[in-house]
């Protein structure tokens, strides 16, 4: 021990000594031959090769002990004048080569540390030589780590952000090699070749350990990189996992060490990159069972609180969990946690439309990877699943949340076949309802039908002649004597069925059908001619308007007329914009009264909105020649008394004199017209603002009708934008943000829609002047409501109708702040 002490020593000094004679040849020699010499002998400590002049001790004495002092010190004298008198052979070979030979680990510190100072193509070389792969390897051959903890953070850390240290410290001499896009796969290369190694280690009896590029692996995706490295490296484990179990093993093993803090960042990036369930069952094994990280994020946290991603990850997540006998214990304990998140009556209402999306793709699934067995165990809570969560969604007033509930609840009946019922809900199909229904693939009993072939599809086309033929023979006997197949059949597409009843030519008539007849095709006449009698004769509509109106509005499809519903809205609304103010008035009045059902609640509202809209209108030439015989019976106005008539002489005969070297194309005048709704306005918003907080026997529009003081609220909505530039727009925006703020936070997201709707039309319909007038006081607490909702809203369109708003306001405001001629206002 003693002999062996001693040699070590020496060893130690005759090292020491070589070394720091070089160091000081290097520092202060000017001679070139001096420095050739001086660099040749500390790259004789690297070489390995049978013609290298160092003892394996002393080269291990100088890679431990002075291998970064020695770069370091290269680093320092880099604009010494030796280095420019050395050729580019020898820079190679005696300067690059001290970074390109030595422990790759102390190399890549120095030449980050160093980037900014020395030429990139070094570090290049490092990259390009596979010095990375020989970083990870030697960690791997490690039985216990031999650096400090501070150590390896900091070589993790310049490993995982090379692509951001360069960046930083090249800016616009950076080089591509070191971009992302190319360095993170290089990465993944290099870490699969170690890998690979390994394996080879394995199966040789060698010992190894995973550690530090595990650690690698998890520094890199916690960074946000696992997409570009787990692309790579995931195909790749899984055609190696398919056969070789040790392969397997190393995968298991390489997962097993990912720290638990960079776990999660991993398994989401390998969840994606994986191409099925059996791939990652391969890869991961049963992580699950013995991580209890790994099983939150599988079990838990990528099913109910991230709704980000495809489809095509849920499958491979429940299919992993539903592939082995061990983990489907998990997947009976994530159908109960889905079910219950998708049946919750909260949920619903105050999470965004896409995570129930998810979580009901996640349902769908879990259950048609169910046996029948489990189903019968699991049928009480999947019972009370249906009831509760279909109660709940087919309550909501959002569409798309009432097609999740019926697709999910005619599903989970099929499979648990209660008393051999089955619900049938009628819905149209959509892009969603689509997707969902695609899911029920995987767990359906029956194979799909197979499709007939050309050959199957010949024979049974021939068998049906023959058959065809062999009956024509039985029962006509004479039919090859007497053949009706050359007559050509008489084309009778285009005939149509004559009607008994003629359509009636006055309103009165009409309107008499309508209440007395009992005659269905008299009734369908009658409502196909009502709109058109409406508009052509208005003196007689107003006569009895609101008669007709009070007709309408109780009048049920008894005699299922086609497009009764809308013959019915059509002719409502005529009626509205003929007489426009008694009509508003019966309908606004009857919104509030009893015995109405919420339908025609709606009815009421739709009505005049379209009534609205069609008043604020111009009226064309088309629509003004449409007016009753009465109107067009007045006399015309002498051509001498039309103004528009001599402005028109007038201008051709301007253009006549007037010389142009490029003529342009003539512009339409566009014919100036007065507002039919901007008079009325008030009699469609203020009534509908009576009565509201007063329950009704039959409605409740603060309470359990949600659904219609959602559409009450867009209702007024709308009449206050089609008020722009109206006298009473003021008064109409101030009550309308008086009546929305008691239900600004309304649980209902078509509430909210309806509330933020309205201030829309209110900060872009109500004159800025005004704002700062008559609701000054509450800008400021619309403004912090308005930025908490584009915040933190869960509805995705309330967000964005926040952030209108606020835009609208901020525009508003700046453009009455900015107006040195802006109105003031007299006390």
């Amino acid at each position: 021990l003693d002999r062996l002490t001693a040699e070590s020593l020496t060893t130690n000094t005759d090292v020491r000594l070589t070394v720091t004679r070089c160091f000081r040849t290097l520092k202060s020699s000017t001679d070139s031959s001096d420095i050739i010499t001086a660099l040749r002998t500390l790259h004789s400590y690297l070489d390995e090769g049978p013609e290298s002049t160092a003892t394996s001790a002393e080269r291990a004495e100088f890679r431990k002990t002075y291998y970064s002092s020695a770069l370091q010190l290269l680093v320092s004298n880099i604009q010494a004048d030796w280095l420019h008198q050395l050729t580019a052979a020898q820079r190679t070979e005696l300067w690059d080569g001290l970074f390109l030979a030595g422990p790759p680990e102390q190399a890549l510190l120095v030449l980050m540390d160093a980037i900014g100072e020395l030429r990139w193509v070094v570090l290049g070389k490092f990259l390009q030589r596979r010095r990375l792969a020989e970083l990870l390897w030697s960690y791997c051959l490690e039985a216990a780590p031999s650096d400090s903890p501070q150590l390896r953070e900091t070589l993790l850390g310049r490993i995982s952000a090379l692509p951001d240290i360069t960046a930083n410290k090249l800016q616009l001499n950076n080089r591509a090699l070191f971009l992302p896009q190319q360095y993170y796969p290089l990465l993944a290369t290099e870490m699969l070749t170690a890998l690979e190694r390994t394996c080879q280690a394995l199966r040789a009896g060698t010992d190894c350990s995973l550690t530090f590029v595990a650690q690698t692996l998890g520094k890199v995706c916690i960074q946000g990189h696992s997409g570009s490295v787990l692309a790579v490296m995931a195909p790749r484990l899984s055609a190696c996992t398919r056969s070789d179990m040790v392969w397997q093993r190393v995968c298991w093993k390489l997962l097993e060490n990912v720290p638990q803090r960079w776990m999660e960042s991993v398994l989401t990036g390998l969840v994606q990159a994986v191409s099925g369930p059996d791939a990652l069952g391969r890869i991961i094994g049963n992580l699950v069972l013995t991580n209890k990280k790994a099983q939150f994020v599988i079990t838990h946290k990528l099913l109910l609180l991230q709704y980000k991603y495809e489809t095509r990850v849920l499958r491979i997540i429940l299919g992993y969990l539903a592939a082995d006998r061990d983990r489907r214990p998990l997947l009976i304990q994530v159908l109960r946690s889905v079910s219950q998140a998708w049946a919750n009556s909260s949920a619903v209402k105050h999470t965004p439309l896409e995570q129930q999306l998810y979580v009901s793709k996640a349902l769908l699934l879990s259950v048609s990877l169910l046996k029948d067995s489990e189903i019968q165990e699991l049928r009480s809570e999947l019972l009370q699943c249906m009831l509760g969560g279909m109660q709940t969604h087919l309550d909501s007033n959002v569409v798309r949340i009432r097609r999740m509930g019926m697709v999910i609840g005619e599903y989970l009946s099929s499979r648990m076949d209660i008393n051999g019922t089955k619900l049938k809900f009628e819905y149209d199909q959509d892009e969603e309802t689509r997707e969902l229904l695609s899911l029920l693939a995987p767990g359906a009993c029956d194979e799909p039908e197979a499709e007939p072939t050309a050959e199957t599809a010949e024979s049974a086309q021939n068998a049906s002649q023959t058959t065809s033929g062999a009956q024509a023979l039985k029962t006509d006997p004479d039919s090859d004597l007497d053949s009706d197949d050359e007559l050509t059949p008489y084309d009778m597409s285009g005939d149509q069925e004559i009607s008994k009843a003629s359509p009636p030519r006055y309103l009165r008539d009409c309107l008499e059908i309508l209440i007395s007849s009992e005659d269905p095709e008299r009734v369908e006449l009658a409502l196909q001619a009502a709109e058109s009698l409406v508009r052509k004769n208005s003196f007689a509509a107003r006569e009895i308007s609101v008669q007709m109106s009070k007709v309408l509005l109780h009048m049920d499809d008894k005699y299922n007329i086609n497009g009764f519903l809308y013959l019915r809205q059509a002719t409502m609304v005529a009626l509205t914009v003929a007489d426009c103010i008694p009509v508003t008035h019966y309908l606004t009045t009857e919104f509030y009264s009893l015995n109405y059902s919420l339908r025609q609640r709606l009815d009421i509202l739709e009505v005049l909105a379209l009534a609205a809209q069609e008043l604020s209108k111009p009226v064309t030439e088309k629509k003004a020649a449409s007016i009753s015989s009465a109107t067009t019976a007045e006399s015309t106005p002498y051509p001498g008394d039309n103004p528009v008539h001599w402005r028109n002489v007038v201008e051709k005969r301007i253009q006549s004199k007037t010389k142009r070297l490029t003529k342009k194309a003539a512009q339409p005048v566009t014919k100036a017209t007065p507002n039919r709704y901007a008079p009325v306005a008030g009699h469609f918003f203020f009534p509908l603002l009576k009565n509201y907080d007063k329950p009704q026997v039959t409605f409740d529009l603060l309470g359990s009708d949600h659904l219609v003081l959602g559409r009450l609220i867009h209702t007024l909505g709308l009449f206050m934008h089609l008020a722009v530039n109206a006298p009473i727009a003021a008064q109409m925006g101030c009550a309308l943000l008086d009546f929305v703020w008691a239900v600004r936070y309304h649980a209902d997201q078509m509430v909210r829609r309806g509330v933020l709707f309205a201030v829309c039309s209110v900060f872009l319909s109500m004159p800025s002047q005004n704002l700062l007038v008559d609701i000054s006081d509450q800008l400021f607490e619309t403004r912090s409501w308005l930025a908490d909702v584009a915040e933190g809203d869960p509805d995705a369109d309330c967000r964005s109708l926040a952030v209108q708003s606020l835009v609208l306001l901020d525009k508003s405001l700046k453009k009455q702040l900015q107006d040195p001629q802006a109105p003031t206002v007299e006390t």
